[in-house]
């Protein structure tokens, strides 16, 4: 079996603050809320994890065209 070193963890514990801080800060953007407003039916029963995942996708995948 693997072992994490303790200063694998403390990057990962790092990485998770980063993401949670990225992931309020998108959340409270006036395009994240414009985006939930049109498609809130969609998003029903979705955690904010997986709204901010679905935005920041359907951001990019209309970015690349």
């Amino acid at each position: 079996m693997a072992q994490i070193s303790a200063s694998s963890t403390g990057q990962i514990s790092r990485n998770a603050q980063i993401w949670q801080n990225l992931k309020y800060a998108i959340s409270a953007s006036s395009g994240f809320q414009s985006w939930q407003l049109e498609s809130n039916a969609q998003l029903k029963g979705l955690r904010l994890e997986q709204q901010v995942q679905r935005y920041l996708r359907e951001t990019l995948e209309t970015l690349a065209y």
